[in-house]
């Protein structure tokens, strides 16, 4: 069991998101860096998908109240147990009464905004419409349906049978792994989407070619960008219709807003482009005040971005299984 101490600033239960309750008007939630928060299990030998603490305004702190295992996965927050420092995205062993400490993430422009919290087994939350996520918007699911407080106990759920155990190993992490940035800024790659030929030539140009800022209007729901005003040819209007997160809609104001874990899954801005799959762990990161830019991208890349993903999955779990043989052995 754990407690959080801190006043947690919008920390939450996540896991992988709540896939296929759109249709009943409910968002898919989940983490914001998925890669994190799969490798911070794979670390401790849980499913891929187990329900983890995304933290996200720093310094975060909780107290172990019984022995176990955990690993700190995302942003690079000079993580300390008892006022020992911890590797980042790396597993560890906390007796009862330790407490962790995520302090200010490192500056840089791959330290990362988020940080995860993985135990082993997972955070035993109840599952609502097949996720353990919180999803803000309507109090569904994670911790009572809302962020964390000071005081709030969360158990661990027991480690499934069969699991292969922690790894007292570190991982490299994706982004330096699987680098992408434009002039020094985070880059994701982007789909022209339904209204892309509406929009202007000279938006086309500055949607391409400038940095975005993210706003402090930004949040789990959708980054709201900084830049050159986006125009479309006409005055547009446009009904209410799907939408998932990735989709980068712009209002009549001209700046970008793009979707996140938390949308709403209806809006009715006309849609510039959508984020790929592969790349929204990378937006996730972005920190208030940071830059992003867009690189075009066909369909058939988007789905070798998304099989690059699970590979770099696939092979740290071969390599931490690796490691946990080896130390069985010695």
């Amino acid at each position: 069991m754990i407690e959080i101490l801190s006043e947690s600033g919008l920390a939450t239960v996540q896991d992988l998101g709540r896939s296929g309750a759109l249709r009943w008007g409910v968002g898919t939630a989940g983490a914001m860096d998925g890669m994190a928060l799969a490798c911070g299990n794979l670390l401790l030998g849980n499913e891929e998908g187990a329900a983890a603490i995304e933290a996200q305004v720093f310094p975060f702190e909780v107290r172990f109240e019984t022995d176990g295992a955990f690993a700190i996965t995302g942003a690079d927050c000079s993580a300390t147990l008892d006022g020992d420092p911890l590797p980042p995205w790396s597993a560890a062993w906390a007796v009862a009464g330790a407490v962790l400490r995520l302090g200010l993430p490192a500056p840089g422009r791959w330290r990362g905004a988020r940080a995860y919290l993985c135990v082993e087994g997972g955070i035993d939350v109840p599952a609502v419409l097949g996720s353990r996520s919180t999803q803000l918007r309507g109090a569904i699911g994670g911790f009572e349906g809302r962020a964390l407080r000071r005081g709030d106990r969360m158990r661990s759920a027991p480690p499934a049978s069969g699991a292969p155990g922690v790894a007292e190993v570190g991982v490299v992490p994706p982004v330096i792994a699987l680098p992408l940035d434009v002039d020094g800024h985070i880059a994701v790659r982007v789909l022209p989407a339904a209204e892309y030929d509406r929009f202007k030539p000279a938006s086309h140009r500055a949607f391409w070619s400038e940095p975005w800022k993210v706003t402090p209007h930004s949040d789990r729901y959708g980054f709201r960008l900084a830049g050159p005003a986006l125009e479309t040819l006409a005055p547009l209007e446009m009904r209410s219709h799907g939408i998932v997160p990735g989709v980068i809609q712009v209002p009549p104001g001209g700046q970008p807003i793009v979707q996140m874990c938390d949308a709403q899954p209806s809006g009715g801005y006309p849609k510039i482009g959508t984020v790929i799959e592969a790349d929204l762990w990378r937006l996730g990161q972005a920190p208030i005040g940071g830059s992003v830019r867009f690189v075009e991208t066909a369909w058939d890349d988007a789905l070798a971005a998304l099989d690059g993903n699970r590979r770099w999955l696939d092979e740290a779990r071969r390599l931490l299984d690796l490691h946990r043989t080896r130390s069985t052995a010695r």
